[in-house]
């Protein structure tokens, strides 16, 4: 059918039309295409050339040597060890756990090896490789070596690894460090810190190596590495070298420690030393202890069990999260009180009978002495450790006088020392009962705190610190384990600056009236006189006997027949030479008995090194706490 002009006309136009659309949608296209190339090439350059680059380049951290740290005569404690890790690249292998039961008939992969491996899977979200193994003898190097064709994705490295060369010995002052964990980095995140642990696995986890972290993890470095298709390692194209830790020195002597340690012979327990003119911590000491190499490649399951559930606890720091009664180590504390406040002048003379009654009452709180003392003063009170002397003057006293004075010797507060968990311990008050319990306080509250027993409770941190208080006449220098920081890139030594804590003023008299009185603790007829025997040096001190669990009315204490973990604590404070003291210190051996006997030969030990440079041998090793009721004097 022949169309008409009229219809040709229509249809030119609707071609035209059509064809204007279609160009004009091309020419947006194209224009929007070339603004997109604009874009590119000019605004997204730097952020698609660097993508582009990464395709090509890696960059490959290198751990920093992470600070040495060392005691105060420069003997190594903490150091880094190189090691063999054999090292698995996910991305590469095809089959990982056809992979790992290959790589078992290798080298042996221990229970822990595979437990550790499938923990860090689970954990690394994004990963570039793994260890499966750490470690490794220079025989199963070989081996792999020889077979490392069959393995592909597998690769023997090199890893910096912290090493603790003494073991357990100071475990609880170092600490230790572990892998950076999913829990570490969100704490990282919320402290704007994680930028700073980029290309560092470990992380300080307790002790000095968390509490000076910032000045022993250094600086992680890299290398730019030209990959080829498969990720495969071409060429190094620039390197920047990691940044090396700074050194940490101690005030801690690890011969001091070692030999305190030693001394406990396998008895639980804690001990603090402490320079009372400076703050050092010289030794601390907690027993048992733990292995801190066993942390540093991620502590393994069933050991942190068996370490966690361990009725001897060896994971708790007992110097400063080991809250005990103090007992009888309190009173020359309370008769410094009783001299300061005026309750009790020191010729003021009391009759024990072996026991105290509160007026119009019946019930007795016995002396350890059961046939009592006779005539007590309060010098006598203190070298012979007479608890009726000292229930007698709480209750005169008054628990909120009591509160008051034993707050100047920074009882119920932390010490402030340099490593985190330190407790509070317990200096109550009728306030801290009500609060605490809703309660009123009774007369007999404050009988039993008179004694260091009841509610009062103290870390050896704490008795330790108060004795530093007492050897230095009022002035508390802050306990500190950091002497010095080590610049590792100029040399530079920082020295970490002593920190006054407080003073508190004594009348002179007063003060060397007790410390006097300690030393006769010391001395024959005081309860220490057998840990005090030929020193050539004097030593103010005080035994005590902490009850743990309570006895009856008209109960006698009968050592042998009680469980040994519901025998009573030893403890014994001392510091020497006394009048001029260069070390104080408190010793708890946890339910060993009697101060004299069990606590206060461990201090002896700690003393004649420290003042003497006397070290013990096995035949001095301290006796074994006595078993019988006979012992005497004791407390």
């Amino acid at each position: 059918m022949k169309l008409t002009t009229r219809q040709e006309i229509s249809q030119n136009s609707q071609y035209q039309s059509r064809l204007q659309v279609a160009g004009a949608f091309i020419v947006v296209a194209f224009s929007l295409l070339l603004l997109r190339l604009l874009v590119l090439q000019t605004v997204q350059f730097d952020y698609y050339h660097t993508l582009a680059e990464s395709n090509r380049i890696s960059l490959v951290p290198s751990q920093p040597n992470r600070g040495l740290i060392t005691d105060r005569n420069g003997i190594v404690l903490a150091e880094n060890r190189a090691v063999y890790t054999l090292e698995i690249y996910p991305k590469e292998v095809t089959n990982l756990q056809e992979t790992v039961k290959a790589l078992a008939e290798v080298i042996k992969l221990t229970d822990v090896d595979r437990r550790r491996f499938d923990k860090r899977l689970k954990e690394s979200r994004k990963f570039d490789s793994l260890a499966l193994k750490s470690f490794l003898s220079d025989e199963e190097v070989a081996r792999f070596s020889a077979q490392k064709f069959r393995f592909k994705g597998v690769e023997l490295t090199t890893r910096l690894f912290r090493s603790y060369p003494m073991g357990n010995v100071a475990a609880h002052a170092l600490g230790y460090v572990g892998r950076i964990s999913p829990r570490d980095k969100a704490a990282l995140e919320a402290r704007s810190e994680a930028e700073a642990y980029a290309g560092i696995e470990a992380i300080g986890k307790d002790g000095v190596e968390k509490t000076y972290e910032a000045d022993l993890r250094g600086a992680a470095g890299y290398a730019q590495v030209e990959t080829d298709a498969a990720g495969r390692g071409v060429r190094t194209i620039s390197r920047k070298a990691s940044t090396p830790g700074n050194r940490l020195r101690l005030a801690l002597d690890i011969r001091l420690q070692k030999i305190g340690e030693e001394a406990f012979a396998g008895r639980r327990g804690a001990a603090v030393a402490i320079e009372p003119a400076t703050g050092d911590i010289l030794a601390l000491i907690s027993q048992p202890s733990f292995d801190p190499n066993a942390f540093v490649d991620g502590i393994d399951a069933n050991l942190w069990k068996e370490l966690n559930e361990s009725l001897d606890r060896p994971l708790t720091n007992r110097p400063l999260r080991g809250a005990y009664p103090p007992g009888s180590t309190i009173k020359p504390f309370m008769a410094l009180a009783a001299l300061e406040t005026g309750t009790r002048s020191p010729e003021r003379t009391i009759f024990d009978p072996g026991f105290y009654t509160l007026p119009g009452q019946g019930h007795q709180y016995r002396c350890w002495k059961t046939e009592g003392h006779g005539a007590v003063d309060l010098q006598r009170s203190v070298i012979v450790s007479c608890d009726t002397y000292y229930y007698g003057l709480a209750v005169e006293m008054g628990i909120e006088k009591m509160h008051d004075f034993l707050s100047r010797f920074n009882f119920g507060k932390p010490s402030g020392i340099d490593i985190d968990g330190e407790r509070n311990g317990l200096n109550p008050n009728e306030a801290w009962k009500r609060a605490r319990f809703k309660d009123k306080w009774y007369t007999g509250d404050t009988v039993s705190a008179g004694i260091g027993q009841g509610y009062v409770l103290a870390t050896p941190m704490q008795l330790a610190y108060a004795a530093a208080v007492m050897a230095n006449r009022g002035v508390a220098w802050k306990p500190h384990l950091g002497k010095e920081v080590v610049d590792s890139q100029t040399g530079k030594v920082r020295r970490i600056e002593l920190q006054p804590a407080y003073k508190t003023q004594f009348n002179d008299e007063n003060l060397e009236r007790v410390r006097a009185a300690m030393v006769g603790v010391t001395q024959p007829g005081g309860t220490a006189a057998q840990a005090g025997a030929g020193a050539p040096y004097t030593i103010a001190g005080k035994t005590g006997t902490a009850q743990v669990i309570g006895m009856k009315q008209g109960q006698k204490y009968r050592e042998s027949e009680v469980d040994e973990r519901h025998r009573d604590h030893a403890w014994f404070i001392a510091f020497a030479p006394a009048d001029d003291p260069k070390i104080a210190l408190a010793v708890l051996v946890e339910n060993g008995g009697h101060g004299g006997s069990a606590a206060a030969p461990i201090a002896r030990k700690l003393m004649d090194y420290w003042i003497l440079g006397k070290t013990p041998d096995a035949a001095n090793a301290p006796a074994a706490p006595p078993t019988n009721d006979a012992a005497a004097p004791h407390d």
